[in-house]
């Protein structure tokens, strides 16, 4: 027996409900229509330093992947909301990656005798009542104002780096970027107290 193929026509809403049901081909249609632009859109929102076994079409497939074996938990509004969960979940990925490969850019031999129970150097520098305020402040602020923040202050991005990340033009974007989320920061935490 031949599946019964999709048509254009099926708006998102209903490939979800039929692929839900157990339809295949309905599976099958959704990841077909999301994948193609779900790559146009992130390319190039990993930099190149980040990338090695894993690549953006990788991230586009396997976000994809783990998406839709969770079908069941998603409950769309609109056909656009399962793209923007999508971009959602690639820039989350994305984020995934770029804090792996700052934890460990290459392979280095450690004694592992040795425990550093120290503080981080920014833990150090505002103290522990203020880094409670930090959190605290950074977790009222966008998202892309916690990514400015988180990239250039805990994992060190240089300023095109950090362009990168942001989908900024240039490094002097991103610096000004960076420059008002700290601002607002900065506010937050001063509010917060």
């Amino acid at each position: 027996m031949i599946p019964p193929v999709m048509s254009d026509a099926d708006s998102t809403v209903q490939l979800l409900a039929k692929a839900r049901a157990g339809d295949q081909s309905a599976l099958e249609s959704l990841f077909a229509r999301h994948a193609a632009p779900l790559r146009r859109w992130a390319h190039g929102r990993l930099p190149r330093w980040a990338r090695d076994v894993a690549d953006t079409p990788d991230l586009v497939q396997d976000v994809l992947l783990q998406t839709f074996k969770r079908l069941e938990n998603f409950d769309p509004r609109t056909d656009d909301a399962l793209q923007a969960y999508l971009r959602q979940a690639l820039m989350n990925r994305v984020r995934d990656e770029l804090r792996r490969h700052r934890r460990h850019p290459g392979s280095v031999e450690l004694d592992s005798r040795f425990v550093d129970g120290s503080p981080s150097p920014l833990e150090e520098a505002i103290g522990g009542e203020a880094m409670d305020r930090y959190q605290e402040g950074l977790m009222r602020l966008p998202e892309s104002d916690r990514d400015a923040i988180v990239g250039r202050l805990e994992l060190g991005l240089t300023y095109d780096e950090l362009a990168d990340l942001l989908g900024k033009p240039s490094a002097d974007a991103a610096r000004k970027a960076a420059t008002r989320a700290l601002a607002r920061l900065i506010e937050e935490m001063r509010h917060g107290r």
